[in-house]
């Protein structure tokens, strides 16, 4: 109940109230002060229900700005998505352009591999020349 009052200080009050008010007077007493304590309670709940309803509208403005920000955090992962995509179909078009530029290299390598050993090597007679011998060993090459 009241901090620092027992049930002896409470015993005195109540004697005290009976011979002030009288016996007469006492229930009417009683009556108007449990109506204004009833009244402080609905006041303090009232009080209490004003700053709950703030607490719960400042709340709902957080979770509102937490909102938008989801948002614009989505709109930015959905805008690097389209980017990642972008790049790997990019990507992959020069890959296929450049895998085919080496298919082509290697076919006409192959091409040449396949004419016949003396034109390989007429070809390369013509091209060395006369005066220089070739080396024959790692020696006569230094």
């Amino acid at each position: 109940m009241l901090p620092g009052v027992g049930f002896s200080e409470l015993l005195v009050l109540a004697l005290a109230a009976l011979i002030i008010v009288g016996p007469k007077d006492l229930p009417l007493m009683m009556r108007k002060v449990g109506q204004m304590v009833g009244k402080g309670r609905a006041m303090a709940r009232e009080f209490q229900a004003a700053f709950e309803d703030i607490a719960r509208q400042s709340e709902l403005e957080e979770l509102r700005k937490e909102i938008e920000d989801l948002k614009r955090t989505n709109m930015m992962t959905e805008a690097q998505a389209d980017l990642a995509n972008m790049e790997g179909e990019i990507n992959s078009a020069v890959m296929k352009k450049t895998m085919a530029e080496e298919k082509a290299a290697a076919e006409a390598g192959a091409a040449k591999a396949d004419k016949p050993a003396s034109e390989t090597a007429e070809a390369t007679a013509d091209t060395a020349s006369p005066e220089a011998p070739a080396p024959k060993s790692k020696d006569d090459a230094a």
